[in-house]
């Protein structure tokens, strides 16, 4: 079963995916690995909004499996929790990360 594609605020309804798991994550990797080297806390969200990063192939489950592959390849630590600024995230808790010492280092990518 495919998860209901969430249309735009504008009320236009993105393309569905056609990226495997493994390629989107590919493509979004340099992203992330630009957050974890500055330092800062961040949410995933606001990562895939600053860079305008395409939706997975499963949106309600794959930005936390992106965060936690990352997570265990050692690029990026959670560090606690925070609201959503996800416009269509009702303020609800989400994860928050930061760069491992590593990639802040420039050890991790």
């Amino acid at each position: 079963m495919t998860a209901p594609i969430q249309p735009a605020l504008d009320g236009t309804v993105p393309a569905a995916s056609t990226l495997s798991y493994t390629e989107w994550t590919d493509l979004v990797r340099p992203a992330f690995v630009e957050a974890a080297r500055s330092g800062r806390r961040f949410t995933t969200f606001e990562v895939a909004d600053e860079h305008r990063l395409p939706e997975p192939p499963n949106p309600r489950a794959d930005w936390g499996n992106a965060a936690q592959r990352f997570a265990r390849e050692g690029l990026i630590e959670h560090v606690g929790f925070d609201r959503s600024s996800r416009p269509t995230g009702e303020k609800s808790a989400v994860a928050v990360w930061r760069g491992t010492r590593a990639a802040q280092a420039g050890r991790a990518a």
